[in-house]
């Protein structure tokens, strides 16, 4: 009878630390169950997807399980497990310490002590990302139906939020990269519904603070309205979305050109677009190598990968990579810094490459002499044509090589 009114005042009082937000912690020792190895347990409140939970730390003797509960159910297996094995349960607030314990004789005794922490730790999730690009306040993310009204990320929206904070963090790197003011103009050519666009322009006006101007080259008319309505909605003055082919773009100001999944030589097309403007920074993320596989399937050159190239899976991924492997080389002979590495874009679609080049030194269609180390790269361009049987490469026709 005494530890069930004990009881009762301790989760009364573990409930009002919740709501008076004084709660710091609950733990819970001295375990004499029946479950094997398990040793204490802690509970902290964290907050997941905007809903206060409880976060219990199962201490096993060789390991920790993680499990996370409504605060109606935390409550409730606390007091169950205080009836069920474990002889000490401690609630932490910032007023003052309370104790529950069962002691050897058989004897109840709750007590106080002086509170341990004056302070309510962080509610923050061990697990959540901080993330470059917040849901809180931003209109687009509800006009493109990533987000509620509230700011909430949609349920069927989860994975495009990831894609879009992903994507952001990439560039994030890269730009730091460049010296501080270089990103002036950006054309993002194939922006479709301007998710990553939006996104981009987000975080240089409202992380870096950056004044710049974001053009989104969209060949779809009602792409292009759609965005720009939803542009003009939140405020963003300095992006705007034109209808148009990324080869009948005129880039010549751009600092920074991305082209994510632009079809075939359209990739080539950007590239090109991005070397004649001298641009800073060049981001793509090629597709459906279909110039290249075709000269390879035509010429059928014997070489060294040749008992793989006879399988269409394998020849598939070869093309992929000699034409990627070509359009690095070609950005080194104009002076960039190549990058390849894997892109995810979003759950639902194969790893995307992602091919990138930062401009390190002046060379641009420009200049006449060549140096000792574009002669080189020029060489290799050739062997690496001859060797599989390529006649020629379109971004190499583009620039004149």
């Amino acid at each position: 009878m005494v530890f069930s009114a004990h009881l009762e005042q301790f989760t009364s009082a573990l409930t009002q630390s919740l709501n008076t937000q004084i709660f710091v912690k609950v733990s819970l020792g001295h375990y004499k169950g029946e479950e094997n190895a398990l040793k204490q347990i802690h509970v902290r409140k964290v907050t997941i997807k905007r809903e206060d939970r409880l976060a219990f730390t199962y201490r096993y003797q060789t390991r920790d399980v993680f499990k996370n509960y409504s605060l109606h159910e935390g409550i409730h297996l606390i007091s169950e497990y205080l009836k069920t094995g474990f002889k000490i349960g401690t609630l932490f607030t910032t007023e003052k310490d309370l104790i529950l314990e069962q002691l050897n004789n058989g004897k109840v005794v709750l007590r106080e002590a002086k509170a341990s922490s004056k302070e309510v730790p962080a509610a923050s999730h061990d697990k959540e990302k901080s993330r470059l690009i917040t849901a809180d306040s931003k209109s687009y993310l509800t006009e493109l139906k990533i987000t509620d009204a509230d700011g909430k990320v949609f349920k069927n929206a989860q994975d495009k939020f990831r894609q879009i904070n992903h994507y952001i963090e990439i560039l994030s790197s890269l730009i730091k990269e460049l010296p501080d003011g270089t990103i002036k103009k950006v054309a993002d050519m194939g922006s479709g519904k301007g998710y990553l666009t939006f996104a981009l322009y987000d975080y240089l006006h409202s992380v870096l603070k950056l004044d710049s101007e974001v053009v989104g080259v969209e060949y779809r008319q009602d792409m292009v309205d759609l965005c720009n309505d939803v542009a003009r909605k939140s405020s963003f003055s300095k992006l705007n979305f034109v209808q148009g082919t990324i080869e009948g773009y005129h880039a010549d100001d751009v600092n920074l050109l991305i082209a994510l999944h632009a079809c075939d030589t359209a990739t080539d097309d950007a590239i090109f677009k991005g070397i004649k403007a001298n641009a800073e920074l060049i981001v793509v993320a090629p597709c459906c190598h279909k110039q290249i596989r075709r000269q390879i399937e035509q010429h059928k050159v014997k070489n060294d990968v040749s008992f793989l190239t006879k399988y269409g899976i394998f020849l598939e991924r070869q093309a992929e990579m000699v034409t990627d492997g070509i359009r690095a080389l070609i950005l080194e002979y104009f002076g960039y810094k190549t990058k390849v590495f894997e892109f995810i874009s979003d759950a639902h679609t194969p790893k995307n490459v992602l091919v990138v080049g930062i401009k390190k030194s002046p060379k641009s269609l420009a200049g006449n002499q060549i140096s000792e180390e574009q002669k080189v790269l020029l060489q290799r361009i050739k062997d690496s044509k001859a060797y599989f049987g390529i006649g020629y490469h379109h971004l190499e026709r583009l620039l004149g090589l």
